[in-house]
């Protein structure tokens, strides 16, 4: 997390950058991360208070955006799997998808045991070490887990709830893990913004979820199988799709400046037509 001050006008305005990755330019060239700069002061507001709590300035009060390791990252977490158990329980739409490195802590595998018994739709991207183990009869009959590893590190974690239709979409450092929840400062931060969400939810997971070329799934025995695309079908890769839409993107904001820099006079040639008037 970063937090920047800055007096603005006539008053001081607060900016937060919050990651999933860390601050460092080698890995930058090679890992995949998620981040949101804003302004927004219920985000902003909580950012400083988790800096005063670090350090030292004030006990940590427990938010209401934020979910903050070592305090109440994991306790809240049980409590976001526990809640989509319980709409399962009663017919609602329960889901969750979380893509993180690591899978280990065993507080949160058996609380997803639980919601999959329940009938919880859960769909793990795990790249690295995973405890849990998926497709195990009258266990883990609904959980499915995937593991990535294409030409750039995988490294975001994201954490998705559906909430009855009403879904909570986290952005984190932290892996589940007990050296996360416990012994380090790690941030959850939610995704507010509507078409932020709406990219999330519409392209960038559903992009993780269907690739058939990068991906391998996980078997009951804690083996793994890679998957291809069905014959005739259309490749599907992840990275590849992310890498194309950021060229793309890159491209149009290219030709709007080269546009922009048409409409400007230069100041030499507008001398010299004054002087040739």
């Amino acid at each position: 997390a970063l937090l920047v001050v800055r007096r603005d006008s006539d008053r001081l305005r607060q900016y937060v950058h919050l990651g999933t990755g860390n601050y460092h330019h080698r890995t930058a060239r090679i890992y995949t991360d998620f981040s949101l700069l804003t302004s927004a002061p219920e985000l902003t507001e909580e950012v400083a208070i988790v800096f005063n709590t670090l350090t030292g300035l004030a006990g940590y009060p427990g938010l209401k955006k934020l979910m903050v390791a070592p305090f109440d990252l994991s306790e809240r977490l049980i409590k976001l799997i526990e809640r989509e158990r319980d709409h399962a329980r009663a017919g609602k739409p329960a889901r969750i998808i979380a893509k993180l490195n690591s899978l280990v802590d065993e507080d949160i595998i058996e609380r997803l045991y639980e919601a999959s018994c329940a009938g919880v739709k859960i769909d793990l991207i795990v790249r690295g070490i995973c405890c849990l183990r998926p497709r195990v009869p009258s266990l883990s009959e609904n959980i499915r887990v995937i593991s990535i590893v294409g030409r750039f590190l995988e490294h975001s974690r994201v954490y998705y709830f559906e909430n009855a239709g009403q879904p909570d979409i986290y952005l984190s450092s932290a892996d589940w893990m007990p050296r996360n929840f416990y012994r380090r400062v790690e941030i959850a931060f939610p995704i507010d913004a509507p078409d932020l969400r709406d990219e999330m939810v519409n392209d960038i997971l559903p992009s993780l979820l269907n690739d058939q070329v990068k991906a391998r799934e996980l078997q009951p025995d804690g083996s793994y199988v890679r998957l291809r695309p069905a014959e005739g079908a259309a490749r599907s890769q992840a990275q590849l799709h992310f890498r194309e839409r950021s060229r793309q993107t890159r491209k149009a904001a290219a030709e709007l400046q080269a546009k922009s820099a048409e409409k400007l006079i230069p100041i030499k040639a507008k001398r010299e037509e004054r002087k040739r008037a």
